[in-house]
């Protein structure tokens, strides 16, 4: 196990970004109170929330650089040497990474064994900034790394590619405000909170839409954009799942039930369908 000098590099970003995302949190919830609009929170659903994002953290504080491994290997053998030193190479780097995004997004929602990490992120029933911090423990068993290992195998450095995906997990966290922010002619470019809480209902009409992450352009390019139905509110939560606020369950239960419906059917072939067809 690395001793604690070791994951000290990894420990320091990752705990000053839970920090401020607790203040956000915690500033987007006293507006809420004052403004007298806070039907979108529940105290024990955001704490539950915390629960899972401590969770998280410890998990990825103990796989310390192991995540970036493939990325640094597969970098070793790239097509190209990309400089980043031009507007130009960055901005192809963004394009590239919201490309691998969106299908990365995409494949957890349409396949099973991605959605039992992914699950754990619409489990909210409530959508606001503690919704954002609900991310699954079991991201790098699952392999959701391959879909961004053709940038570094092209050429793009990996710390480059690390950098930008955290950048965009940034954005995406302010997405989940409850306030309801509108950025005028920018919706039709740009991943807003009013798209991500399409994303995050449970209506019928809303399921497996508005993939983006910084970008919603990608979603109006393969038919996967929605906006929100006119005829009724939006509902969050997983469908056909109860809500709960443990922790635990929240970041496991979806792996429960995908291990026992495998269990449940005969032959490779049956028990493959279970784990890598559509949830």
């Amino acid at each position: 196990m690395p001793e604690l000098n070791e994951l000290a590099p990894v420990a320091r970003p990752m705990g000053a970004f839970f920090t401020l995302t607790m203040i956000f949190i915690i500033a987007e919830y006293a507006y809420a109170r004052l403004a007298h609009h806070d039907e979108d929170h529940d105290l024990r659903e955001t704490a539950a929330s915390v629960g899972v994002a401590i969770g998280n953290l410890a998990i990825r504080t103990l796989e310390g650089g192991l995540a970036a491994l493939p990325f640094v290997l597969l970098h070793q053998v790239r097509l190209f040497d990309i400089p980043l030193d031009s507007a130009w190479s960055w901005v192809a780097l963004f394009l590239g990474t919201e490309f691998a995004y969106y299908w990365f997004h995409r494949a957890s929602h349409r396949v099973r064994w991605l959605w039992a990490t992914h699950a754990v992120h619409h489990s909210a029933t409530h959508f606001n900034l503690s919704a954002a911090i609900r991310l699954g423990w079991t991201g790098q068993l699952t392999g959701a790394f391959v879909f961004f290992l053709p940038l570094a195998w092209i050429g793009f450095p990996p710390v480059a590619i690390g950098a930008m995906l955290s950048a965009g997990l940034l954005y995406q966290f302010f997405l989940h405000t409850a306030l309801p922010i509108r950025l005028g002619p920018l919706e039709s470019i740009l991943n807003t909170p009013a798209h991500h809480r399409v994303h995050h209902s449970c209506n019928e009409e809303c399921l497996d839409k508005n993939y983006g992450s910084v970008l919603i352009v990608f979603d109006r390019l393969f038919g996967t954009f929605a906006a929100p139905p006119r005829h009724e509110p939006l509902r969050f939560g997983l469908k056909g799942r109860d809500a709960s606020n443990n922790p635990v369950k929240i970041a496991l239960g979806e792996w429960r039930l995908l291990l026992r419906d495998a269990a449940r059917v005969r032959g490779v072939r049956a028990k493959l369908k279970v784990l890598f067809g559509a949830p």
